[in-house]
């Protein structure tokens, strides 16, 4: 069976494969951290590398935990105009 990649994990698959400026939930503690600080804090930066077990955002700023996340712009339907 295979295993399904979540969370820093596929962040760290994305970035091998040569994916550049992955969109992340980030934070030191862990995944789920990450995730919920979306919810109170809406800490999200750009991870461009994965260097001496940390992310590396494009303000040089190094993360523990990076949960690849989407983003994007919201429609006139979203909000129910």
């Amino acid at each position: 069976m295979d295993k399904k990649l979540t969370g820093s994990d596929l962040t760290r698959a994305m970035l091998k494969r040569g994916d550049q400026q992955i969109w992340c939930a980030v934070e030191d503690s862990n995944d789920e951290e990450a995730m919920a600080d979306q919810m109170n804090n809406n800490f999200t930066a750009r991870i461009v590398s994965f260097n001496d077990n940390s992310f590396f955002c494009t303000g040089g700023v190094a993360w523990s935990f990076a949960v690849p996340i989407k983003i994007s712009a919201m429609t006139q339907d979203d909000v129910k105009f």
